[in-house]
């Protein structure tokens, strides 16, 4: 049963990277949980604390992603408009069948808002840039925190089962 727990853990390990890019998926949640899953086995045991902090630091991450574009879209001159419309670009980008809808969704959402708020083309550009240096700065923090459950998870393993 342990080795069965491992491997789901690791899938899910794997699963998470995909998260980290795909805002449908949500990586540190499944990253968060594969450490679950390979504390509950007989053979490796995380303390309570570091389980904790963990899910603190997941939960610090998620509603960071959902902050971050947000601000850098104000942060680079976004209007209320241009914020509202990078959130909206971003839920027509997953829903639309386009590739990258989610990459390139907040990009136009906030450069739409923009240029309903009556900004020039110049301005509503460079709010549409801070959507996407939004997007790309929590990313990188989504993929730092699994990438970190990833070392985790494979000196715990190793540690249970080669050391």
């Amino acid at each position: 049963m342990d080795i069965f727990l491992i491997i789901i853990a690791g899938v899910l390990m794997l699963v998470a990277f995909v998260g980290c890019i795909v805002p449908a998926l949500p990586g540190p949640v499944l990253g968060y949980a594969g450490m679950w899953l390979i504390h509950i086995t007989n053979r490796i045991e995380f303390s309570i604390r570091d389980l904790l902090i963990a899910g603190v630091i997941t939960i610090v991450v998620i509603l960071l992603d959902y902050v971050v574009p947000a601000w850098c879209t104000k942060k680079f001159g976004g209007s209320k408009k241009g914020v509202w419309g990078s959130i909206l670009g971003l839920i027509v980008g997953l829903i639309a069948p386009v590739p990258l809808g989610f990459l390139w969704g907040p990009f136009v959402g906030a450069v739409v808002g923009e240029l309903i708020e009556g900004k020039d083309n110049m301005e509503s550009l460079k709010s549409g840039m801070g959507s996407f240096v939004g997007f790309i700065l929590s990313t990188g923090l989504k993929i730092a925190v699994v990438v970190a459950f990833c070392v985790l998870y494979c000196q715990e393993v190793w540690k249970a089962y080669f050391a």
